[in-house]
Parts: C-alpha cells; structure tokens; sequence
C-alpha cells in the first residue's frame, strides 16, 4: 500500500481551534488527524493534513514560540509542504502576542519573508472589511470580547493589533481587490512582499473570498488565519495532482455510550447555549466564587449527574459565567488562578463521567477542551462530520469515546442539544 504523504502541516494555539481546521479540511476532502501536543518521539500519524493542538493561546510568548518551532520540526520532518498556523476567528491576542511573535519565528523557520493574516469566518459570523474584524453585525471591541476573561479585545483594526505584536511591517488586502479574485490577491500580496511588508491583513467576507485567497497562497510556505482560510487549500493540492478524492474522510467508528456537555466557556454564545438547553435537559451551573475549590467544584457536579445519565438526552455542566461574575472571582484568586480552578474542576468533572460511562461528550471552551483532553489522556482525534459551522465530533484515541470540542463563541443556541442527533 502506498503511504499518504503529508501535504499541509498545522500548528493550532489552542484545542477546539484545531478541531474546527481539522473539520474545515476534512469537509473539504483531505484526511485530518488531529493530535494532542507535539509527539514525544515524533512519530505522526498518516494523513493527508495533521493538526497539532498546542495549548498556546495564552501562555507566555517565549513559550508560546518554542511550543509552535517544536511541532513545525515535527512537521516538516514529516514532510509536509505548506505549513499553518491556526488562530481563533476573533484573533484573541494580547498586544505581547502571542500572534504576532509565533508567526515571526516560524517564518524566520522557514526562510520566508512574508504571510497573510486572515481569521474571517462568514458561516461564524466572523468578517474583514477594511481591515477591521466584524462578530455578526458588530465590530469585534463591540461584540462582548472587550470582556474575554483572558484575551480582551478592544481594537477591531487588524493591522493596528498585529502591528503591535511584530517588528514587521503590516500592510491590507483591501475588499476592492479580494473581490477581483485570486490574480489580484496574490498580485497585490507579491507587491507587499517585495516592498518589505512582512504581513498582510487580506479582507474577506463571503467563502468565496477565502476561496480565492487559498489559491492566491498555494505557494506561500506559511498561510496564519483562522478556519475558514483553509476551505481553499485541498483545491491547491489536487491541482496539483497530489489529493485524490477522499469520499470516506469524515468516517468515525460508531457511536456508544451516555451523553453529557461540559461547559467551561464565557462567550454570549455559550451562555445563550446554556440558557436554551436549560428548558430542555438537565443544567448544573457551579458557582466558582461560592466554591474556590477545585475538588469540591467536581463533586458537587459528580454527586449531581447520579441518576441524570441517559444514553436519550444529555445533562449539562457548566462553569461558565457573565462578566461580572468572572471579574468577581478574578479579583479575588488573580485572573491565572481563576481560569486554573475552572478547568481543574471541570477537567475532573470529565474524568468522572467517562469512568459513569459517557461516550459521548461535548466541551465547550478552548482552555476548558484542553484541560479534559489532557485529563482523559488524548493523544489523537479522528475527525468526523460537522454538526454546527467549526465543531465537528471527532473520535479520540486511546479513550476510544467521541468527543466534539467547542469554540465558546461556535454553534447555535441549540447546539448542546442538536450535537447528539448527530452522532
């Protein structure tokens, strides 16, 4: 049998970010396996694309940038032949990085000297025009990530914020010219490359845009964006005869076991998820500023879902929280412990319903994902169908249970409870 050579190499900062590239490339006909840290031997799975989830959205920048090297070696040993630095379609940053720096030593990895920034994700709501990151109809610093417990974002101009986290020069890709299609992007971003820009913030509102972006970068050794960037880089590879038709990519084994949602995220978007599934499903809402303990947080949770396991319905269990409650309980254990007692409950949480017999689980929140990944000890995701636009569900290994790990900002308001139709 021949092997299948790794075509695009992903470095994602956090968990449910590379869920979402993963589905978006699975959708799109490449074979995705997603996998949890950089190897310890640096052995990859066989695919057409690998993800590796890095944790490193909001730790510090140094490490942040040897975290992201470590899995570009992994990956380019490999073999891969573009590589993709994922970031959230809300650009969550801080004005130290960790955006900006990443994409700077990767490039310098890599010998470029240029990359496109683009976190648009229309099917999410997330737009570029002019520059400036739209959520809906809001402009990003107006649409309740000025009050992101970790990353707020107070500026919507993209150029200003990268800007900030780069030496490079930063320039835009205005719609004028995304809207001419593929020639014109890749013109216009070779003009910026050889005038000395080191970045371009590229527009895009329609997936057609990201389409003609896609093939405007298929030389490009590095592409950073969110998701939605990639729906046109299958397309690059099988021009050029390397992607065959992949009709199975989405196959998981099937489904089995209880059902249950943690809920660790902050986002409007969750907590209206919350709200809607509380008229319809078993809610636990723990309150961290009652309980500052980790331990008694998870079993309070644990000694509440005896007896409201069904295999018919899911139980919810969430710690998330408006924004002045999150403030409160910053203010009092410091913004670092706060989220730490968060996802140490609900990692816990996690652990103690899979060992009940839950195997199907859906997590809601980047930090909280990676918390129960680490904690159930995943090491690889098989990548299945899409339930809502960035969430698929998604088969983990060696847990052997299906897992779909949710953005805060992702899914409907029904999501919590359309997810297990769907599995």
């Amino acid at each position: 049998m021949t092997k299948m050579p790794l075509l695009l190499g992903c470095i994602a900062d956090d968990f449910t970010g590379a869920t979402d590239l993963a589905s978006m490339l699975v959708k799109h006909g490449m074979a995705t396996v997603q996998v949890i840290g950089v190897p310890d031997d640096g052995v990859l799975p066989e695919a057409d694309a690998v993800v590796i989830a890095l944790k490193s959205r909001t730790t510090p920048a140094g490490e942040a940038v040897a975290e992201s090297l470590a899995a570009a070696e992994v990956l380019l040993a490999a073999g891969a032949r573009q590589l993709f630095f994922k970031y959230c379609s809300t650009f969550d940053s801080t004005d130290a990085g960790n955006i900006g720096p990443v994409a700077d030593a990767l490039l310098k990895r890599l010998g470029a000297g240029f990359a496109l920034a683009c976190p648009a994700f229309p099917a999410n709501g997330r737009s570029l025009y002019q520059g400036h990151l739209f959520a809906g109809t809001h402009l990003l610093n107006e649409s309740g990530m000025e009050n992101h417990p970790l990353t707020p974002m107070r500026d919507a101009n993209l150029v200003r914020v990268l800007s900030r986290q780069t030496e490079g020069s930063v320039g835009l890709v205005p719609f004028s010219v995304v809207e001419q299609g593929a020639h014109a992007i890749r013109d216009a971003m070779t003009r910026m490359a050889e005038g000395g820009r080191r970045y371009a913030i590229v527009d895009a509102v329609t997936n057609a845009h990201l389409v003609a972006i896609g093939e405007a970068a298929a030389k490009h050794p590095l592409i950073t964006g969110g998701s939605g960037i990639a729906m046109g880089l299958p397309a690059n590879f099988r021009a050029q005869g390397l992607l065959p038709e992949r009709p199975d990519a989405a196959v998981l084994p099937p489904a089995q076991g209880l059902c249950a949602v943690v809920a660790g995220s902050c986002s409007r978007a969750t907590l209206g998820q919350i709200g809607f599934a509380r008229d319809h499903a078993p809610v636990l809402e723990l309150d961290a500023l009652a309980t500052p303990d980790a331990a008694a947080l998870a079993a309070q949770a644990l000694a509440w879902s005896e007896g409201k396991l069904s295999a018919a319905q899911p139980l919810v269990i969430a710690a998330s929280a408006a924004p002045e409650k999150v403030a409160a309980l910053q203010a009092r254990l410091g913004r670092e412990a706060a989220g730490a007692l968060v996802e140490q409950a609900l990692a816990a949480v996690a652990q103690g319903l899979v060992a009940r017999g839950v195997g199907r689980l859906v997590v809601a929140g980047g930090e909280t994902s990676g918390a129960v990944v680490s904690a159930l000890g995943v090491r690889t995701l098989r990548i299945g169908a899409e339930i809502d636009p960035g969430v698929p569900w998604t088969y983990a290994e060696p847990a052997n249970i299906h897992l779909a790990l949710k953005s805060g900002n992702f899914g409907g308001r029904d999501f919590f409870l359309k997810a297990f139709q769907h599995v």
